[in-house]
């Protein structure tokens, strides 16, 4: 089946305008990821301000809690906005995801809201290199599940592009999800590495 997904989302990049596209990897978890510019399809939106997105995460049950039997994969689409501060590199933005995961066979969906920095630091005379983070968090009244009573997840990345619009990615990644009877639960908290293109 992952080899299904793999190819569908290849597919799915070379059907549409895709303004990047990223697949992070380390010994046991998989994802896949694309975000589209909205201004690459509507010329009433500037460019590189607003995006829809969407990511499959296929986790191993070695990188979450230990109580944990099994654990699905995690699907979500999103929805990004964007805007540079200043002059000196500094983006921030507000986003809105539904993603579906599931624990132990019981099923979590939620509507976390999220904040996203990304910053590019000043070596562009050697090698494009930028810092990034983001937080989602979803409060009892943003889980969709009747179980569900929060949700929480952040990610750090460090990037450097390495030749023009493709370049590497090392990061921490964090998912938690909260359910009324059994309280927080880890879904996921790893490192990893992955390549990123820009079209």
């Amino acid at each position: 089946m992952l080899k299904k997904i793999v190819l569908l989302a290849a597919t799915a990049i070379s059907a549409f305008a895709l303004h990047t596209a990223e697949l992070n990897i380390n010994d046991k978890d998989l994802e896949i990821g694309a975000r589209f510019d909205m201004g690459q399809f509507n010329d009433n939106i500037e460019p590189n301000t607003m995006f829809v997105g969407a990511k499959f995460f296929n986790p191993d049950e070695s990188h979450s809690s230990d109580s944990l039997n099994t654990i699905d994969p995690y699907f979500e689409v999103d929805f990004l906005i964007m805007r540079e501060i200043g002059n000196n590199g500094m983006n921030f933005g507000m986003g809105i995801k539904l993603n579906n995961l599931a624990i132990n066979d019981e099923n979590f969906n939620a509507l976390p809201l999220g904040i996203l920095f990304a910053y590019e630091l000043p070596f562009e005379d050697l090698v494009p290199m930028s810092l990034a983070g983001s937080i989602y968090y979803a409060p009892e009244v943003l889980c969709l599940s009747s179980n569900g009573d929060g949700y929480l997840e952040y990610k750090i990345h460090y990037d450097v592009e390495l030749i023009e619009n493709a370049g590497v990615t090392l990061g921490y990644r964090s998912i938690n999800a909260s359910y009324v009877d059994v309280g927080s639960v880890n879904y996921n908290s790893s490192w990893y590495f992955g390549f990123k293109v820009k079209f």
